[in-house]
């Protein structure tokens, strides 16, 4: 019987060897549809000792997450830090964010109610091009 890591060359040593489906547990496809790319995600305060107890259990992907994520950062930026695809980053933060360990929020669409007027910021460049 030959053993799974045989036919590698000694050039895929430094590779991962770890496939993303086993940090998932088999999962292939993010649960939450509210995660996207600019979602900024923010470690909440542990709420209890039995909260560190979980956290000590955690994967080392999600507890590297949390630690990544006490100041807010986009689902891509976390990603990047990871060195992992931005589909499985999403499943490992929908699990914190379920498990109440992360915030997770969209950022707020600018709009013509609530945001300057397309006049404003046309005049606001065309003064910062004056000033150069």
């Amino acid at each position: 019987m030959r053993h799974w890591t045989e036919g590698f060359d000694d050039g895929d040593a430094d590779e991962q060897l770890v496939r993303p489906y086993t940090i998932t547990s088999g999962r292939t496809a993010p649960e939450r549809a509210d995660l996207t790319l600019i979602t900024l995600v923010t470690t909440l305060p542990e709420v209890s000792t039995q909260a560190a107890l979980a956290v000590r259990r955690m994967q080392p992907e999600h507890r590297t997450i949390l630690g990544l994520c006490r100041e807010s950062k986009a689902v891509v930026e976390v990603a990047a830090k990871l060195g992992l695809p931005v589909s499985l980053t999403k499943i490992l933060i929908g699990d914190l964010v379920d498990s109440g360990y992360l915030w997770a929020r969209s950022p707020q669409p600018l709009t013509r109610a609530t945001g300057p007027s397309d006049m404003t910021i046309l005049q606001a460049v065309r003064d910062g091009l004056r000033k150069l």
